[in-house]
């Protein structure tokens, strides 16, 4: 006889608190107002404009660096969540006692490079990361972003990764 699952309401917010606490402990995120909405393990990064993120008046248009900023930042959360979502899953990391000082380490950017497809427009922007390769030490990340149509990305970026060792014990 199998056991009966988990409520749903209680797995959706144990995933919920184990991003949250991903998220909260990155400044950067909160500094440029990103959110992420989360169906199942996929997650779509949500920048909210404010006029600050504005580069080029005269367009006016989204500044590169934020564009970068953000493209970057979805990459490394979709990787890090892409790990943690497996190992919350299995059991190995439990939600509930995650915090900052318990998150499994982030990985850090080797290389990331970001191609400008066309203007950043003065509304709120959206990115999706896919892991391409996953490893021990290295991981490939290609992500998109968009505003109105998923279909025409205004940036996309490539980035590698170093995976962070695991923690001995």
């Amino acid at each position: 006889m199998r056991p009966r699952p988990e409520p749903v309401q209680v797995v959706k917010q144990r995933r919920d608190r184990a991003l949250k606490a991903l998220v909260e402990n990155i400044p950067y995120v909160r500094f440029l107002n990103i959110h992420f909405e989360r169906h199942g393990n996929e997650l779509t990064a949500v920048l909210n404009f404010h006029d600050e993120l504005i580069g080029n008046p005269a367009l006016p248009a989204i500044h590169g660096g934020v564009t970068a900023a953000f493209l970057e930042t979805s990459a490394l959360i979709g990787l890090a969540w892409q790990n943690l979502w497996e190992k919350i899953e299995t059991g190995a990391i439990d939600a509930e006692a995650l915090s900052a000082e318990t998150l499994p380490r982030m990985p850090k950017t080797i290389d990331f490079t970001v191609d400008y497809l066309r203007t950043g427009l003065p509304r709120d922007a959206y990115a999706r990361a896919r892991v391409n390769r996953s490893g021990r030490r290295y991981a490939s990340v290609h992500v998109e972003a968009w505003q109105d149509d998923v279909t025409r990305p205004f940036a996309q970026a490539t980035g590698h990764f170093l995976m962070p060792m695991p923690s001995p014990g």
